[in-house]
Parts: C-alpha cells; sequence; structure tokens
C-alpha cells in the first residue's frame, strides 16, 4: 500500500468514527447525509483532499502532510489547515 493510500484509510476512518459521510467527487451527492467528507474536491489552486460539507455548505479542508516520524498521517504534523487556499 502507499503512503498516500495509507493515509487515505487513516483519514477515512477518523472522519466515520466522528460520523461523517466519505464520498468521492465523481460520485458527489451532498444530501447523502447532514456531514459529507469529499474527496479530491476541484478548486482554482488544485485538488483538495477532502473538502467538509455541513448541509450542502463547505466548512473545511483536510490536507494531508507527510509525517517524517510515520509517514502521512492525520492529526499534529501530519495535518495542515490552509483554509487561506481554498475560502
Amino acid at each position: 500500500m502507499t503512503p498516500e493510500a495509507k493515509a487515505r484509510q487513516q483519514i477515512d476512518q477518523k472522519l466515520e468514527q466522528a460520523g461523517w459521510i466519505i464520498q468521492d467527487f465523481k460520485q458527489l451527492n451532498l444530501s447523502a447525509a447532514l456531514g459529507v467528507a469529499v474527496r479530491e474536491y476541484p478548486t482554482d489552486t488544485g485538488p483538495a483532499d477532502y473538502v467538509l460539507f455541513v448541509k450542502r455548505e463547505a466548512v473545511g479542508v483536510i490536507e494531508a502532510k507527510r509525517d517524517y516520524v510515520n509517514g502521512l498521517a492525520l492529526g499534529g504534523a501530519g495535518c495542515d489547515v490552509s483554509e487561506e487556499r481554498y475560502f
């Protein structure tokens, strides 16, 4: 499994545990649930790893970043909150 696939698996698991429905952009249905996390959401500056929607409104972005100890991971050094790129 590639580091990117492992990171996506870890992020997906954490989002699901928190109650998010996860979708790929190509199968987008923002009405599927109150909270929808969309993978590879296109933006003017390139795709975001995940865009979080609540009630069909974008409320956050998750970008996986390299954790130099454990590869790619969510949390701590593994997560980047750079909303100025997206909003």
